[in-house]
């Protein structure tokens, strides 16, 4: 019902209770055993919600854009919309693919954080042949600004001729900003199109560009296995 910031402002003013009690920032409750409220109105936990959307070049993985522009919350339906949905982790302007979207913080945080080592695995495009000892050096780590990027998987290169490009995949267990593009082109290679095909458990499948859909039963349940860390 509340950002964390405005939570907070609720608290500082007294509106919040728990058990009966006026709520202070910085306690505890249990929602399966404790009454909040607010302005003596019960709060109760939204059902957690898992979807999944092919997000296309030139929408961007926020929740809400200062300059207007379409976002992934914009390209849901209706009933996903009404949800207090947020994307898991980000995918920068010209990059396509897979975006995971719930209300479920705890799960966000499990395939988000690096210690727990969930990939995020991506088709990428890149200008010109690129040989192996260029994947090997991707998948090894690539000496970056802000430091060496972590091992990564690389799945062996096609090259079409006609078009002067090569094509294969790249599992990633981190995700800095650009971080692909600028392996790449750290390596000589400049990205052309780059495609997130998968996040932990979850495929993109065929799912059309720009659409969305709920997570299917088994998806779900092997997400929720990593989230109680039984995955």
């Amino acid at each position: 019902m509340a950002s964390r910031r405005a939570a907070e402002d609720l608290l500082r003013a007294g509106r919040v209770a728990v058990n009966g009690e006026t709520a202070h920032l910085g306690q505890s409750a249990i929602p399966d055993r404790d009454v909040v409220t607010v302005d003596g109105v019960p709060v109760e936990r939204e059902p957690f919600a898992y979807w999944v959307l092919n997000k296309r070049r030139g929408t961007v993985t926020t929740v809400h854009d200062p300059e207007g522009r379409k976002t992934v919350l914009d390209a849901l339906p209706r009933e996903a919309r009404a949800l207090r949905l947020f994307p898991v982790g980000r995918l920068d302007l010209d990059t396509e693919g897979l975006v995971l979207l719930t209300n479920d913080g705890a799960l966000a945080h499990v395939l988000l954080h690096p210690s727990h080592e969930n990939e995020r695995e991506y088709r990428v495009t890149v200008r010109g042949r690129i040989g192996a000892a260029a994947l090997r050096q991707l998948a090894e780590g690539i000496e970056l600004e802000e430091g060496l990027t972590a091992p990564a998987r690389t799945g062996r290169a096609s090259y079409d001729a006609e078009s002067d490009t090569s094509r294969f995949t790249l599992a990633l267990i981190e995700g800095r900003k650009r971080q692909i593009r600028r392996a790449c082109e750290a390596l000589g290679h400049r990205v052309v199109r780059l495609v997130r095909v998968r996040m932990g458990p979850v495929r993109l499948g065929r799912l059309a560009s720009g659409a969305a859909r709920l997570l299917h039963t088994d998806e779900r349940r092997a997400l929720l296995r990593l989230r109680d860390g039984r995955g």
